[in-house]
C-alpha cells in the first residue's frame, strides 16, 4: 500500500453544501484512558458488576460537585 500524491486540482463544482450537516445531533467521541486509569476504573466496575462508562460518568459528576464547591 503506498501514499498516493494528492491532485493539484480538485472539481468541487458537484459538491453540495451541507450535505452530512445534522442539526442537533450529539456526537459520543471517544475517550482514551491511560492504561494506569483504565484499570483503576475497570477495578471499579468489575466490583460493582458495572461498565467503565458510567463508573467514569459517577466519578466525573462528583469531581463536578467539589469543582462547583470550590468556586463558592
Amino acid at each position: 500500500m503506498g501514499i498516493e500524491a494528492m491532485e493539484d486540482e480538485y472539481d468541487f463544482s458537484k459538491a453540495e453544501r451541507g450535505k452530512f450537516h445534522r442539526p442537533g445531533v450529539t456526537l459520543n467521541l471517544p475517550v482514551y484512558l491511560d492504561d494506569e486509569v483504565r484499570r483503576f476504573v475497570q477495578n471499579i466496575a468489575n466490583g460493582k458488576d458495572s461498565d467503565v462508562s458510567t463508573v467514569v460518568n459517577d466519578l466525573l459528576r462528583v469531581d463536578m460537585k467539589l469543582a462547583d464547591t470550590l468556586k463558592s
